[in-house]
């Protein structure tokens, strides 16, 4: 469902990005997304708005940031059994979120495809170093292997990341086009695409 957000996100314009999408003639669309990476509906969300951007890419430039939410925050470090987790957690949906899961903008993005990929569809462990060091490396984010030596690196930044985009919300995924219209859930590209429609107005 689209809404109208009373509440306004702080953001700070990109006047490169925003002189590029004036000459194309494009207009801008701003999305800001909190997820989390082991979230299955979060996994057909960003497919579905992979596909909606794909629909699109020749009216709007979009800028897309992820913001981290977390599912269950007393996860134990090493993990849990997602199938048995997703079966007590959503009860029959979860064999057609797994179903969905199997079908098949800038590093950012990258990054939380090949993690989604790596999750659901080649069981990997999303706590794993060599994993994520790994997806780092297919998407071009160099420095991952020293920053990931420190455990407590990018903690600050992670709180309050929580704190601005991800504590007003309840669930995830969770979608804000430029700054005020918001979606949540699965959702089908033709929802986006309408949302696209309904933000292309308001400033990115």
């Amino acid at each position: 469902m689209l809404s109208l957000s009373l509440q306004k996100f702080p953001i700070s314009p990109r006047f490169l990005h925003r002189s590029m999408a004036i000459n194309s003639g494009k207009k801008i669309i701003r999305i800001d997304i909190s997820s989390d990476t082991v979230c299955p509906w979060c996994f057909v969300g960003k497919k579905s708005l992979d596909k909606a951007t794909a629909l699109t890419k020749d009216q709007y430039d979009f800028k897309i940031r992820w913001h981290p939410f977390l599912l269950n925050p007393s996860a134990p470090k090493e993990g849990v059994n997602k199938k048995d987790y997703y079966r007590n957690k959503f009860g029959p949906r979860s064999e057609q979120m797994i179903s969905r899961m199997s079908e098949g903008l800038d590093k950012q993005n990258d990054l939380a495809e090949e993690l989604f990929l790596g999750y659901f569809t080649q069981g990997r462990y999303i706590g794993d170093r060599e994993f994520l060091i790994e997806a780092a490396r297919k998407v071009g984010v160099e420095g991952a292997a020293d920053f990931l030596e420190n455990p407590n690196n990018g903690l600050k930044e992670v709180n309050e990341e929580l704190q601005q985009y991800s504590s007003n919300i309840s669930g995830v995924p969770h979608f804000v086009l430029n700054g005020k219209y918001q979606l949540s859930g699965g959702q089908p590209p033709e929802s986006f695409i309408q949302a696209f429609q309904a933000a292309s107005n308001i400033t990115a």
